[in-house]
């Protein structure tokens, strides 16, 4: 961070991380202490929850990654717990990031379910059967479950892993599975890993194709590089923060595959529920007849959840998420005593559970009816969000409070799903690109002098949206001009504050924070690990060679490759022509230009950056069988992805951050999807 050291002490004490840094305005401070009066904090059930069957908590508040980093630092996030309310966070954030604070070891259902929360981003649960756990989503990394499954053994005594399930297709409910399982049993089939149908294509493919573009939106929502302050970094809604360890993933063994399926594991009884379409593309719930006990995954947190994730990724289906919480109120939601989830904290007696299961069901259901009544009287996606709002008996209720996704950009998501980013003005259908048009408004507006002059006059009078109106394009017009930069800056630290969504928040302080001093340093692409990459398919590794390839350089070329794989005895085609690489699978070209044969595990060497094509072949591991031509000039316009490109104007580094040259055969990172 610059000019200063930023600490712990520091966030203590109030003080801000950066030196250009603002206190709360009057209208901050007004807004934060009118909300504190309307909203329902006597409501402290989410406490009386978030507390109950807490066993123990470990001795130290952070856990070593395996490479000598810090891979989790729960203490970083104790100015939270001092008592104080902090003008710089929304009052309904600042509640959520205390009961995020949860860490430790806590029972859900007694001497049967545990779980063990404050280690990740997600909790990580387990099931005691008859002779070991049955461990639901093991984390995102290897070091914090490891930890995890260290802590009950060591308080609950010493048990096997008699099985693992994941409950969805994000990197945080898979990621650890390495620090509890040994990837052998599960090939041997003594230890079963449960996920459900498609897992393995989501958990890859969803973030392959704009990776790169993902992990660097994730800098903004998740607020990557900001401190943990009052003034930065204070939750990410669903949990804390995201661990840093050693990522891995273990293949399922067993797919549920039914709308509804029930297994029986080490004497413990679970019904599934496969809910696609919902939190992830790939996602299921789990009902404990025996302990009538309902798993709700990522399906029903302690927030309204993302409808388009600020990353980047599909938009999900608010509807097909109200319908498969509604078929498990009625299927379970009757007769559970106790709700537990991937993250968050449980609830506990049926009266409880089937209200916070109706909210949810509820919240999605009118976000998507009302939208689209709106829609369909005219409202379009540029206008909705500032139409759009919750019922009031909704707003009520902490459990359908925006945290990880927000009213604002869920709306708009709505509409996107139904109708697509147009608004049908045909003045915005093949509008100029902002730096285009801002010098038209610039100019119009009288010069910067005078939009600086009113904007500032705009920011004084609290009235942020409108300042960011006419700064924006005035930055965008002039990205060096450091004075326009800074205001705006002011502006979106401001709005910042004011937002209960962390996804929100982080947004606006990232990007006020690049305003002021450049892209942060510290941004390689996130590592690609050797499971991802056996994860990956042939076809997907190809369909992004395609992505990564410059077609205005490939003008003129015209080739066609055979690829065979004989190990797993895969055939492909790949073709170029008009400038584009196309690939099929299960066939090959009676008349090639070249056939290049390779083993598959061979290849997953060239995509990790173990080899490269020309050593496999030195090596006889590679063949190539007539014109290498076409493989030179396909090497040739392969391009290389850097995580470090503008969002905001002006904020790209004079010096360009170097990164270790690598083979353009090389898989890309891949993009991080944990938190959904």
């Amino acid at each position: 961070m610059p000019q200063h050291t930023f600490s712990e002490v520091d966030a203590k004490q109030g003080e801000h991380f950066d030196p250009k840094g603002k206190m709360p305005s009057k209208f901050t401070m007004e807004l934060q202490n009118g909300l504190r009066k309307e909203l329902p904090f006597d409501d402290k059930r989410d406490f009386e929850e978030a507390k109950k069957g807490f066993i123990a908590a470990p001795a130290y508040k952070q856990i070593m990654a395996d490479a000598g980093h810090v891979a989790w630092d729960i203490g970083s996030y104790e100015f939270l717990l001092d008592g104080k309310d902090f003008d710089s966070i929304h009052p309904s954030l600042q509640r959520q990031a205390i009961l995020n604070m949860a860490y430790g070891l806590y029972e859900v259902v007694p001497d049967k379910i545990y779980q063990v929360r404050g280690f990740d981003l997600a909790n990580i649960s387990f099931v005691k059967g008859d002779t070991g756990w049955i461990i639901f989503d093991p984390l995102t990394c290897k070091e914090t479950a490891r930890a995890a499954l260290e802590l009950i053994n060591e308080k609950l005594g010493q048990r096997p892993v008699v099985a693992v399930v994941y409950s969805h297709s994000h990197g945080d409910h898979f990621g650890g599975a390495r620090g509890v399982v040994d990837e052998a049993d599960v090939k041997s089939g003594k230890v079963p890993v449960i996920a459900p149908i498609g897992f393995m294509e989501h958990a890859i493919a969803e973030n392959v194709c704009a990776g790169n573009a993902m992990n660097r939106r994730m800098f903004f929502q998740y607020g990557v590089l900001l401190p943990r302050s009052p003034f930065g970094h204070v939750d990410q809604s669903i949990g804390k923060n995201v661990a840093i360890g050693n990522t891995g993933l273990i293949e399922p063994s067993r797919y549920i595959e039914k709308d509804f399926e029930t297994l029986t594991i080490d004497g413990v009884t679970m019904e599934f529920q496969n809910t696609p379409g919902t939190e992830a593309p790939a996602e299921m719930n789990t009902y404990f007849p025996q302990f009538k006990t309902f798993w709700a995954a990522e399906n029903i947190t302690g927030t309204i959840h993302n409808i388009y994730t600020l990353r980047g990724a599909l938009v999900r289906d608010a509807l097909a998420w109200s319908k498969h919480i509604n078929a498990a109120l009625y299927r379970y939601g009757h007769e559970a005593d106790a709700m537990f989830s991937a993250h968050s904290w449980p609830r506990f007696g049926n009266d409880r559970i089937q209200e916070v299961m109706r909210t949810q069901r509820d919240v999605y259901a009118n976000l998507n009816n009302e939208v689209l009544h709106l829609a369909n009287q005219g409202v379009t996606i540029n206008e909705i969000h500032n139409v759009y709002n919750l019922p009031k008996s909704l707003k009520a209720q902490w459990a359908a409070h925006s945290y990880h996704g927000s009213e604002e950009h869920n709306s708009r998501a709505v509409i996107n799903r139904f109708l697509g980013y147009w608004d049908c003005n045909p003045a915005t259908l093949i509008p100029l690109s902002p730096k285009d048009s801002a010098p038209l408004y610039v100019e119009m507006m009288g010069g910067a002098e005078k939009i600086l002059a009113k904007s500032k006059q705009l920011h004084d009078e609290g009235k942020y949206r409108e300042a960011i109106e006419i700064l924006n394009k005035l930055v965008y017009a002039e990205p060096n001009n450091q004075m326009a930069k800074d205001l705006l800056a002011d502006v979106f630290e401001q709005i910042g504050y004011q937002k209960e969504s962390p996804s929100l928040r982080n947004s606006f302080l990232a990007a006020a924070f690049e305003l002021r001093h450049g892209i942060p340093d510290g941004m390689p692409p996130k590592s690609i690990g050797p499971d991802m990459i056996r994860g990956m398919s042939t076809e997907l590794y190809l369909d992004f060679l395609a992505i990564s390839m410059n077609s205005k350089k490939a003008e003129g070329m015209k080739f066609v490759i055979n690829l065979v794989t004989p190990d797993n005895g895969e055939k492909f085609v790949i073709e170029m022509s008009n400038s584009t690489l196309t690939n099929i699978m299960g066939q090959q070209a009676k008349q090639a230009d070249l056939t290049i044969t390779i083993n598959r595990c061979d290849l997953e060497t060239i995509m990790g950056g173990q080899a490269t094509f020309d050593s496999l072949l030195s090596a006889g591991k590679a063949k190539m069988d007539g014109d290498r031509k076409p493989f030179d000039q396909l090497r040739s316009i392969i391009e290389r992805f850097s995580p470090d490109f503008e969002i905001m104007p002006g904020t790209k580094p004079a010096k360009a951050i170097t990164h270790k040259a690598k083979d353009p055969f090389e898989a890309h990172s891949f993009a991080d999807s944990t938190g959904g």
